[in-house]
């Protein structure tokens, strides 16, 4: 072979080496920033005095049951309607892909979640909801079982970063639900509706409640313990989750 052909066979390996350095075979290599896609998340807040693990609830049962045919892709976790800080904690740590402490606007647009309550729980919802629309954090949905607003708290008016919000209520007894919750903003949230539920005429039987919900707050302990709610419940959070 010639000198000159010589030459210009290396320079073409050296120039195919550069190409190669520079474009298409290290990139695909190295995964972007932020790619991975952060889990559902699922908050539930349980009413009164009610531990977060007592499967006597309805609230309680229907985390578990969504962890058994939602396995992989999901958070759920239930709370004491008072931990919403940690529960608001626990949402910025999952969100926090890179772990540096701190949100970025991608990793707030990733965010999928879900919160249900019932009774005081479902005033924490809308609470929590509250502090994630400061934190420029959207919310899919929020759920609110007969809730029942804490002092200082106002579980009417859904904050502008939920996309739809339902409430489920009785008002019948001394505990009685919210009965109307409305959107801040109408362009922004949907309100699924305000569905009222009978029991003066429906008993529910709530044998593994404790007596004296079941004496006192007899119809606001039989929205609780209701099937029919809490399916209902069950169907709007399984409509946002991914597919088994």
């Amino acid at each position: 072979m010639a000198m000159g052909e010589l030459t210009q066979a290396f320079v073409f390996v050296c120039s195919a080496l550069v190409i190669m350095g520079q474009g298409g075979v290290t990139h695909p290599l190295t995964p972007p920033v932020n790619a991975a896609k952060p889990p559902v998340i699922v908050i539930g807040f349980v009413g009164g005095f009610v531990a977060h693990d007592n499967m006597v609830h309805s609230g309680v049962q229907l985390a578990a049951h969504l962890r058994e045919t939602h396995p992989s892709g999901v958070f759920i976790k239930v709370f004491e309607n008072r931990r919403r800080e940690k529960a608001h904690q626990e949402i910025l740590k999952i969100l926090d892909g890179d772990h540096d402490g701190k949100l970025s606007d991608e990793e707030k647009k990733k965010a999928q979640i879900i919160i249900y309550g019932m009774s005081w729980g479902g005033s924490e919802t809308v609470s929590l909801a509250k502090e994630l629309d400061k934190d420029q954090i959207p919310v899919l949905l929020t759920i609110q079982v007969d809730s029942v607003a804490k002092i200082r708290q106002n579980d009417e008016v859904i904050p502008a970063n939920v996309g739809e919000a339902v409430n489920f209520y009785q008002s019948d007894g001394l505990l009685r639900g919210q009965p109307k919750i409305r959107a801040a903003d109408e362009k922004r949230t949907r309100i699924l509706g305000n569905f009222r539920f009978d029991y003066k005429s429906k008993n529910i039987r709530c044998d593994k409640y404790p007596w004296f919900l079941r004496v006192f707050a007899k119809y606001h302990t039989r929205i609780e313990c209701d099937t029919a709610v809490w399916s209902q419940v069950e169907s709007l959070i399984v409509s946002k989750l991914p597919p088994v």
